[in-house]
């Protein structure tokens, strides 16, 4: 933003001044999203970087936790900004151009500076502590951003209390930022504990589909002759699909079972895997954590993939590439974890086992599969 309007310079009126910082604020996301982190000779200090960003957050929105210690140079200068906006540009009349303009030029500079905060943070910390950070940013971001279109937009379009509610985002992106882990391990357990949950409600969606699966739906829909459509009729006055593609075939049912073994296996290794992060893993030891969570997070959307395919109607080879697809990213990530820090005897590991488990269940969905579709 450019600072004070000199004698005699027009300004833009408030509502273009608005959307031009909107502009600004999104036109800086596409940086944060995939910002690097800024070289320095300065040695990082973790104190200072969470001190300085949780008070640029907070200095942002006009409130400081009591909890918090005094204010460093680099926000001493903003206070209430995304309040301001909402109190001054949601009644009539609105701020003047020259006041709109040094509220532009406060929430301009507070972006900027959480923005710089989050570019100090360096590699070495840990990429997956990092990815929090930027995720963190890039949601004030973007709030502040939205909250500017809405106070944009006129009375009539604007839903009733919707600036407030935009305000309201951003606070609650700021809030959270004091919950961010503060080093690698605790981003890394975070993050597993993510998994782990996601891989769960999976595991129970598709169980408790199999449990409400009528296993006589197939053989009461089997019918041939003129009596097909009567047949038809009376199943679905009982409740029961009259479309074969609603129901699981015997065959299905079978290639099921291995399926969800997969599923189970998943949970457990990723349960395991957190368990072992949590008692052995080292702060120091960045890359190795880094490492583990990537291989991880693959495993969750695997595990949806095959949930998904194998819902009716079923087709087997899909099914079937979507173990191998899961399978080959559980086994990764079980090898990955074997061979770091976080699994101080190898040999004696639960790992081999589980590794054999899995194999022994795609052997099986390999079997089944190559079955119904050379039939």
């Amino acid at each position: 933003m450019a600072s004070a309007a000199g004698a005699g310079r027009i300004l833009a009126p408030p509502v273009e001044q608005l959307r031009h910082l909107a502009a600004q604020l999104r036109l800086l996301l596409p940086g944060v999203r995939v910002g690097e982190a800024r070289e320095t000779t300065e040695e990082f200090n973790p104190e200072v970087f969470w001190r300085r960003l949780t008070f640029n957050l907070f200095a942002l929105l006009g409130h400081l936790p009591p909890s918090l210690p005094p204010p460093d140079e680099a926000a001493v200068k903003v206070s209430g900004e995304a309040t301001t906006l909402t109190t001054v540009f949601s009644r009539l009349p609105v701020p003047s151009p020259q006041e709109t303009q040094r509220i532009c030029e406060q929430v301009h500079v507070a972006i900027k500076a959480v923005i710089a905060v989050y570019y100090s943070l360096p590699k070495d910390e840990g990429i997956t502590l990092r990815k929090l950070v930027r995720s963190a940013a890039v949601d004030i971001v973007d709030g502040m951003a939205q909250l500017l279109e809405v106070l944009l937009l006129p009375p009539a379009q604007s839903p009733e209390n919707s600036d407030l509610i935009s305000c309201n985002s951003v606070w609650v992106a700021c809030e959270q930022v004091p919950k961010i882990p503060k080093d690698n391990k605790a981003a890394a357990l975070l993050m597993l504990t993510k998994s782990v949950d996601f891989v769960k409600d999976a595991h129970e969606e598709i169980e408790q589909a199999v449990e409400e699966c009528d296993p006589y739906c197939g053989l009461l829909n089997d019918s041939d002759g003129d009596n097909s459509d009567s047949h038809n009729a009376e199943n679905s006055v009982l409740g029961f699909p009259s479309n074969q593609d609603s129901y699981w075939s015997e065959e299905d049912q079978e290639l099921i079972i291995p399926c969800l073994a997969l599923v189970r296996a998943s949970k457990a290794s990723l349960k395991k895997i957190r368990i072992l992060v949590a008692e052995n893993g080292k702060k120091d030891q960045v890359a190795q954590l880094d490492d583990i969570v990537d291989i991880c997070d693959e495993i969750s959307p695997s595990v949806d993939d095959l949930v998904l395919s194998i819902y009716p109607p079923v087709c087997h080879l899909t099914v079937r590439i979507n173990s191998a697809k899961l399978v080959s990213v559980l086994v990764k990530a079980l090898e990955i974890t074997k061979a770091s820090h976080v699994t101080p005897q190898p040999e004696d590991s639960w790992i081999p086992l589980l590794i054999s488990s899995v194999d022994h269940c795609m052997n099986r969905i390999k079997e089944l599969t190559q079955r119904v579709t050379q039939s």
